[in-house]
């Protein structure tokens, strides 16, 4: 029956979410990451269940149901004979991040798969076991902390009601908030006052310090978002253009708007007649007579694409993290630099405080003209601006764009749409479209258990990627977790769960075939005409060096393997 079939599909579900998790998980806790990797609820209604607790006491063979310490239920994994072995590396993983250390690159050099290798290599150690979290919650604590510090007894409420949700910082991987503040320790401070722990964003200390020394200086991290003194005197020159008699037509204003050329800068200039109707020979005329003609202004881009990053070289390793998953064959990664992290981060503060203002974002509206498939903009979500590409229109109201530096694609409103500022263009799209090297789905798609183990692996983790080829703009690359005792590689993974066949070679992802958002909008690295391009750091980069042969010599279905 149908009730039969979705539970026996949901009990592996479960099964692959417990045992991603060493601790256990709360009812709760598997709620909520059913509903994040799923996207929809526990289907207990349809199962005839009226909590989970009841539904998880039906799945003897997948769930044992233990308590802690403080009482609470804690729900574990019981692993059957394909789970087995997976359940014993999650077992085995650290709560804390090793350092590196020979073992890691000894690790790395007998379980890396080769093909085609005429010079065996060896590689250097890379740790890659740190918690880490997402640049836009970095960016939303950075703001938090940006006009004031603030004590840590306070960090939650004040996060609650600046962006209407708790901090949930255990999802990243982290186990307390201080773990969180010393992964930030490069721009958060921790400081001992008699109130207790105080945050302080590091800029906001150096600015401290700049204006004791220079008291002319301002050491506030932003601007402020009130209107500048350049603006007041535009808007009081507009006011009084409104109170003298234009003469004649509307031909003969040249000289008129000439006094307020500083309003032209900041304002459409349509915006003036629709503030101040035109007066003729005392007679008030509506401002409808002369159609309004958007202006775009000269440094928005129109006809321009985002570069892609540069090619990462073969066989390199390379520290990453995966941003967004559709699949072990489609799915987006970003390459961990500091450097790189803190130009988006930058690019994304500078967007949100310039399109903040509301001159400056009228400034930029897009005429429904240029609201067309391939237009390069940005767009606000969440009272933060991101870089994306139209990718369709949906009717009057609505686009589906794609996320240049995130990789995915989401149905937004039109008029949250700007024009992107020229300036912006210079940073390369940070999303790389990925595939999982060597393997292919047993059943000829992806399962949704495979999908969802996949996506657990991956999740807010920093990993190493192995590179092995680019396949029409594809990077194929192994992943490895090495904050295990033993690494573990996720095609093996998959595997050893009968999700997927290591098949040797690559075979062309077939949801890049059907769609590949990054071919069809963003240019190749070094195609981007005159526009500047700002390679990353790749300081995890490291490049294979040659070594004997038969250490590197190994079979994809050998024990290593």
């Amino acid at each position: 029956s149908k009730r039969a079939q979705l539970m026996e599909v949901l009990k592996k579900e479960v099964r692959a979410m417990l045992i991603a998790a060493k601790a256990g998980l709360t009812p709760e806790q598997l709620e909520e990451q059913y509903m994040a990797m799923v996207c929809k609820p526990l289907p207990l209604r349809d199962l005839g269940f009226q909590s989970t607790l009841e539904l998880v006491t039906q799945m003897p063979e997948v769930v044992q149901i233990c308590s802690s310490k403080n009482g609470a239920l804690i729900l574990k994994a019981i692993a059957d004979d394909s789970t087995k072995g997976i359940a014993k590396l999650v077992a085995n993983q650290k709560l804390k991040t090793r350092k590196a250390s020979k073992k890691t690159t000894t690790k790395a050099n007998s379980a890396f798969p080769t093909k085609n290798f005429r010079s065996p290599q060896s590689f250097q150690p890379l740790s890659a076991g740190t918690p880490v979290l997402p640049a836009v919650v970095k960016a939303e604590l950075q703001d938090l902390l940006s006009s004031s510090p603030l004590l840590l007894a306070d960090l939650d409420k004040a996060f609650l009601r600046r962006f209407g949700r708790v901090f949930q910082y255990r999802q990243y991987g982290f186990l307390s908030v201080f773990e969180v503040l010393r992964s930030m320790s490069d721009s958060i401070a921790v400081e001992q006052t008699k109130a207790g722990s105080l945050l302080v964003l590091r800029k906001y200390l150096a600015g401290k310090i700049e204006q004791q020394e220079v008291p002319q200086t301002c050491a506030a991290e932003m601007p402020s978002l009130e209107p500048t003194c350049e603006t007041k005197s535009c808007y009081q020159a507009a006011t009084l253009m409104d109170s003298e008699t234009v003469q004649t037509q509307a031909v003969d204003l040249g000289d008129r708007l000439k006094q307020v050329s500083c309003w032209e800068n900041d304002l459409n200039m349509s915006k003036v007649f629709l503030l101040h109707p035109l007066k003729t020979g005392g007679k008030k005329e509506s401002f409808e007579q002369f159609p309004r003609i958007p202006e775009i202004p000269p440094d928005a881009v129109q006809d321009r694409s985002l570069c892609s990053l540069p090619p990462l070289k073969r066989r390199c390793l390379v520290g990453v993290i995966v941003e967004f998953v559709v699949s072990p064959s489609q799915f987006y990664i970003h390459v961990c630099s500091t450097e790189a992290s803190y130009k988006l981060q930058d690019l994304m503060f500078e967007m949100r405080h310039v399109y903040s203002h509301k001159v400056a974002s009228d400034k930029y509206i897009m005429p429904e003209s240029a609201v067309r498939p391939g237009q390069l903009c940005c767009v606000m979500v969440s009272k933060w601006w991101y870089r994306v590409i139209i990718h369709r229109v949906i009717n009057d109201q609505e686009v589906e764009v794609f996320y240049a530096d995130y990789g995915h694609l989401q149905i937004v409103q039109k008029s949250w749409l700007r024009f992107l500022k020229w300036h912006y263009l210079k940073l390369p799209a940070q999303a790389i479209p990925c595939s999982l090297a060597w393997v292919k789905p047993v059943e000829g798609t992806w399962s949704s258990a495979a999908i969802l183990l996949f996506k657990h692996l991956c999740r807010f983790k920093e990993l190493v990627g192995i590179v092995d080829e680019y396949v029409d703009g594809v990077l194929y690359l192994f992943l490895c977790d090495t904050s295990t005792k033993e690494d573990v590689y996720f095609h093996s993974v998959l595997r050893d769960m009968g999700y997927a066949d290591v098949c040797g070679e690559n075979i062309p992802s077939q949801e890049f075939e059907e769609l590949n958002p990054s071919a069809l909008y963003v240019q190749p690295s070094g195609n981007q005409g005159n526009a500047e391009v700002v390679e990353p750091d790749l300081r995890l980069q490291q490049e294979s060096r040659d070594a004997d042969r038969e250490t590197a010599t190994l079979k994809l279905n050998g024990a290593e393997l």
